[in-house]
């Protein structure tokens, strides 16, 4: 296992060039620091609890018990620990999904207090959009709220959809896809490619089916497409909110260099991570990059292809089984490769990280129980594990 390491929120140790692009310092993401043993004497473990999903993409839980999971083809299932997975279908959605390419299809779901209203994010037939929809479980409705023309490449849809602790919905979409960001999307506040969004579901404005918050960070510029939250992302395709404070963690898969996780804490908008002029804690594009911008690093990376391939983001651990070993500890992993990555924000503002074991490969996504408990689902052959941590 790797020795734990610690970054800086602002990479202070990093090359002039960089720094210089970084400004200055910001305060930490939370101000609440992880708790437990040291990251070097943990060791993750996960149990199967069911197979036969078809290419799993998400997991949401319901409250009741159950978890549903979503399949990339456009079905979304349910599953309980007491009866397993659940041979009928929640829903199924595949008519309306775009899912040939390995990138598209339903690529996640957030439930609403009732129970019974879902928001899907999801790669749109015919035309490859990437689409937010209401949907209703009960009656099987569907009304769309938002699309992203996306129809130059198939890959960096993103796909993540959840609620803040604010109560809005938050949507990640990639830049569109292609190598180096082609379409230049990630630095532009015109698109919502390479963009996580904020919205208001519960209302709706100027005819529009939902509401821009007044306080998102563009309202009122000219220009800009104000439902943006942040900007300057890849691919967030996995990010989630820390119950404890609010403060949000994405996973921004990397362009060949690194993978990265970054972190902001809660109400925190209008954050640049910086590509495609930063790939992680480097430059990768100078041309893309403005002095006068403000950009934010990653708390945490690891290296492309020594290290994994693409980062699946997850969770800060905030359940009561595993607590005095990981209360406060964000854990992700890499699609590739199976690390168990472990990450922790320090009382002065630093991050420590390291592997604390495997996970499967070809983990696609995190989700928690109505009880913060762990849960990864795998592409190939399809299952979903419970996860456990033990100190060595």
């Amino acid at each position: 296992m790797s020795r734990p390491h610690t970054w800086r929120r602002w990479l202070t140790a990093v090359p002039l060039a960089v720094t210089a692009l970084l400004g200055g310092s910001v305060p930490a993401a939370s101000g609440v620091q992880a708790t437990g043993v040291p990251l070097e004497e943990l060791t993750v473990v996960t149990t199967e609890v069911a197979t036969g999903l078809q290419n799993p993409t998400s997991i949401t839980p319901v409250g009741d018990g159950r978890l549903l999971i979503t399949e990339k083809r456009g079905v979304i299932r349910s599953y309980h620990p007491k009866t397993g997975l659940a041979a009928k279908p929640v829903l199924d959605l595949s008519a309306r999904i775009s899912s040939g390419a390995v990138e598209r299809g339903l690529l996640g779901l957030a439930l609403a207090k009732d129970r019974r209203t879902a928001y899907a994010a999801y790669t749109r037939l015919p035309d490859h959009a990437v689409t937010l929809a209401r949907v209703r479980l009960d009656t099987g409705a569907v009304q769309e709220l938002l699309s992203q023309p996306h129809p130059e490449f198939p890959n960096h849809n993103g796909g993540q959809v959840a609620f803040g602790s604010d109560g809005y919905l938050y949507w990640g979409i990639g830049d569109g896809g292609g190598a180096g960001d082609p379409l230049a999307a990630g630095q532009r506040l015109d698109t919502l490619l390479g963009k996580i969004l904020r919205l208001d579901v519960n209302r709706s404005c100027d005819g529009k089916p939902y509401c821009v918050p007044g306080d998102n960070p563009f309202v009122g510029n000219a220009g800009v497409r104000t439902e943006i939250w942040s900007y300057g992302l890849r691919n967030p395709w996995r990010f989630s909110f820390d119950p404890h404070n609010g403060s949000l963690w994405i996973g921004d898969v990397g362009q060949g260099r690194f993978e990265e996780v970054d972190h902001i804490r809660a109400h925190q908008g209008g954050v640049n991570f910086g590509w495609s002029c930063l790939e992680g804690p480097v430059v990768y594009n100078q041309e893309r990059c403005d002095p006068a911008a403000k950009y934010t690093g990653p708390v945490f990376d690891y290296v492309s292809g020594e290290q994994g391939c693409a980062v699946i983001g997850g969770h800060v651990y905030r359940g009561r089984q595993f607590a005095k070993l990981v209360a406060g500890t964000y854990v992700a992993t890499d699609f590739c490769r199976g690390t168990a990555w472990a990450v922790r924000e320090n009382a002065d503002g630093t991050y420590t990280g390291g592997e604390i074991g495997t996970f499967p490969t070809d983990v696609t996504a995190f989700g928690v129980d109505e009880y913060g408990e762990l849960y990864v689902v795998d592409e190939y052959p399809g299952r979903l594990h419970r996860v456990a941590f033990q100190r060595k």
